[in-house]
């Protein structure tokens, strides 16, 4: 996967949609418990129901490892699984992960070459040498936490500095710095529309992963007007929103029709952005 595929299947698709996989077994319909693999069972169903709206799958890895040997095995079906039925789909590991170089390192290998997996999460406190070792394998992304979408974000990520530089910004000029930060992505959360224009002056030609639209009260207009660019620029992630719309029989049916209306809003969005033009 690389940079100039992702933005082909958007193009093609009219969609930048990234479906969250936050498999968690209490939620799940009671049906699919008693399944052999009910992380890999739900997972599966949603994909085959979604893949046609969605350009990446995003599973949240804490709730795979909190199965233990069982849960990795499931992140792992479900990965091989995108991969060899939907191969022009972008997958990202949510995992948040950020230490040492020498440990980086080994997260890396984990999550690009063990499991595959085009993209991860990372959390840049720990500065250059926590981050550059994801940067260092080719044709892999790097999705750095910038500015989140939860309450807490705030505690931190606005300090601003004796330049009036808020720490989220002092993040997003600092990594533009380090080694291959070309491949570079960086979480923004939906939830935070107004500073997206500050954002882009930064990171004009970067993608942008936004969670928090949907049940988290994000606006996808708002998102889309400060943070398109010109490769648009956006993986728009919603994880209950569809993957809870129901816990009966249906919910694949369901998923896939939540799916589709943020598909067919993205696609009005971008009818009207080329008319523009």
């Amino acid at each position: 996967m690389n940079k100039a595929k992702l933005v082909k299947q958007i193009q093609k698709k009219k969609s930048f949609l990234c479906v969250g996989l936050d498999v968690d077994l209490e939620k799940i319909p009671v049906h699919l418990l008693s399944a052999e693999d009910p992380l890999f069972e739900f997972s599966k169903q949603i994909i085959d129901s979604t893949h046609h709206t969605a350009v990446a799958y995003k599973p949240n890895t804490a709730f795979f490892e909190a199965y233990g040997i069982k849960g990795w095995q499931a992140l792992e079906k479900v990965n091989r699984y995108i991969k060899e039925y939907y191969p022009e789909i972008f997958t990202i590991a949510d995992a948040k992960r950020g230490d040492i170089g020498n440990t980086s390192t080994r997260y890396a290998k984990a999550f690009f070459e063990d499991l595959n997996f085009d993209s991860v999460t990372v959390a840049p406190y720990m500065g250059r040498d926590s981050v550059e070792p994801f940067l260092a394998f080719e044709d892999k992304f790097t999705i750095m936490l910038a500015l989140t979408s939860n309450p807490g974000g705030l505690d931190f990520q606005t300090f601003v500095d004796e330049n009036g530089l808020n720490l989220y910004e002092k993040v997003l000029q600092t990594s533009l710095t380090w080694k291959n930060a070309e491949r570079l992505m960086y979480v923004v959360g939906a939830t935070r529309p107004e500073y997206f224009q500050k954002i882009r002056k930064i990171v004009p030609d970067h993608f942008l992963l936004v969670p928090g639209v949907g049940a988290q009260g994000g606006s996808l207009e708002e998102v889309c007007k400060y943070g398109l660019n010109k490769e648009i620029g956006l993986l728009v992630n919603s994880s209950r929103g569809i993957i809870y719309a129901s816990n009966n029989k249906d919910f694949a049916k369901i998923a896939r029709e939540k799916a589709e209306e943020l598909q067919q809003q993205m696609a009005e969005i971008l009818s009207v952005r080329d008319s523009q033009k």
